[in-house]
């Protein structure tokens, strides 16, 4: 039995969340070590480097590279993550070959149809763990990079996401994301009484582990920029509130003694505060609080729904969604508030607003006749356009270098809950290369900062 102190929230929050986190289905879930890096001199001679390739042409014609096993079962390990990681992103084309011994055969790789080669070693002694990795242009038969990583033989994955992101940026010429990490609420149970847990994973998939016991509903983790903490909306006792996880202690907090619920939050860019809503009324306002003093500050007054702040990645604007034109909308604002305009016009209702690290694209979800999309769109509202569709798309996250988004994909069910599944996939920003990770049931995405 429900102690008496532990109150249930009143219909109109639960009418406000339900609006505020779409079709989801509230209601039915609860309501009614460190690495050392050396470098490694080069074995060719020549100017190091290679012509970039432009992600759109990669998109076109992925760049074939040869990955061979690097020997050994740790060897084998670094290989398989580094193509998978490569291969997933679909950029790249990883191809079977033999590992070199010293300077390449670059004639037989070319024939291949190999733009690069990756070669090394991996050697572990006592516990820890040596990776030495070269980056061949076949083309030029230059090495492009060559490094050294010393760690702990656990962190053989970490040390593999790393040299991806290498090869990613010395190929594509921008910073990877594959040494990266993904929260997300996982699901279990019949579809009327999941049970939700906080939990966090690999952005491959792997590695993945609760942060949370699941006694109560959980929703919408979301990182700090330095990776150190989240903030989620907890149901704890019965009452939806933003709560603070430390990633390291485990500690958790409340994050703002608001009269009603609060719900939806995130991270400024410089970390000091956390913005979200809170329910005020009939309808539910913006607030930020400061995560030293505790001080909040109410952004919004407008008295309808506002919800879904996202900052702009220089921290100067927030992009929000309100139904305070009568239909929920997307809105940018000045971060200190005021100033709000609409940038979205097109039919059915939008929401779940994410701004792109680079601040070129907004995400967005929208409904209309009864199905979901996912699109993008510039910050003034022009050039919307949608890269995947479904049942249930939503919960859009970007990647650190914003080229990919992670997003909560459901399917409709049937009688008793039959053919239900909610699960987490990845497309790039133009609609290209859409994928499953395979992390089981789950939803509500938040990728990392990079290194996070």
């Amino acid at each position: 039995m429900r102690p008496s102190d532990m109150p249930l929230i009143s219909d109109g929050d639960a009418s406000l969340l339900a609006t505020a986190f779409g079709r989801r289905g509230l209601i039915g879930a609860g309501i009614a070590g460190g690495i050392l890096a050396s470098p490694l001199a080069a074995l060719a001679q020549g100017a190091p480097g290679a012509a970039e390739i432009t992600v759109d042409q990669a998109r076109s014609e992925p760049i074939p590279i040869v990955i061979p096993p690097l020997g050994g079962d740790f060897g084998q390990q670094v290989s398989a993550v580094v193509s998978a990681d490569l291969g997933n992103c679909g950029l790249f084309r990883p191809i079977a070959g033999s590992l070199p011994a010293g300077m390449p055969d670059f004639g037989t790789y070319k024939s291949l149809g190999a733009r690069a080669l990756v070669s090394g070693t991996a050697t572990s002694s006592g516990g820890a763990l040596r990776v030495e990795f070269r980056l061949w242009d076949v083309l030029t038969g230059t090495q492009i990079q060559g490094t050294a990583y010393t760690a702990a033989a656990a962190d053989v994955r970490k040390i593999a996401h790393i040299i991806a992101d290498v090869i990613y940026e010395r190929m594509l010429g921008e910073k990877g994301y594959f040494n990266t990490r993904i929260a997300y609420i996982a699901r279990s149970g019949p579809r009327a009484h999941q049970t939700t847990r906080l939990a966090i994973m690999d952005q491959d998939g792997a590695n993945s582990h609760y942060l949370s016991g699941g006694q109560w509903l959980t929703l919408t983790p979301r990182f700090s920029p330095a990776s150190d903490q989240l903030a989620f909306m907890s149901y704890a006792n019965n009452r939806p509130r933003v709560y603070m996880l430390n990633l390291a202690t485990g500690r958790q907090q409340l994050l703002g003694d608001f009269e009603g619920i609060s719900f939806a939050p995130r991270f400024a860019p410089d970390g000091r505060s956390v913005v979200l809503s809170a329910t005020r009324g009939g309808g539910s306002d913006i607030f930020t609080v400061d995560l030293v003093t505790r001080a909040k500050r109410q952004l919004t007054s407008s008295g309808a729904i506002d919800t879904s702040p996202c900052y702009s990645p220089d921290g100067s604007q927030i992009v929000f969604n309100s139904d305070r034109g009568g239909t929920p909308h997307l809105y940018i604002m000045s971060a200190s508030g005021g100033g709000a305009k609409r940038i979205s016009y097109g039919s059915g209702t939008y929401g779940s607003p994410v701004w792109s690290p680079r601040g070129d694209l907004i995400a967005f979800t929208r409904i209309a006749n009864g199905s979901f999309s996912l699109g993008v769109m510039a910050p003034d509202g022009t050039g919307e356009r949608i890269m995947t569709q479904g049942f249930t798309v939503e919960s859009p996250s970007f990647c650190p270098n914003g080229r990919v988004i992670a997003f909560c994909r459901q399917t409709a069910a049937g009688a008793g809950g039959a053919g239900f599944s909610s699960g987490i996939s990845t497309v790039d920003i133009t609609g290209f290369h859409e994928r499953a990770i395979p992390v089981g049931g789950a939803s509500d995405p938040a990728w990392s900062p990079l290194n996070g």
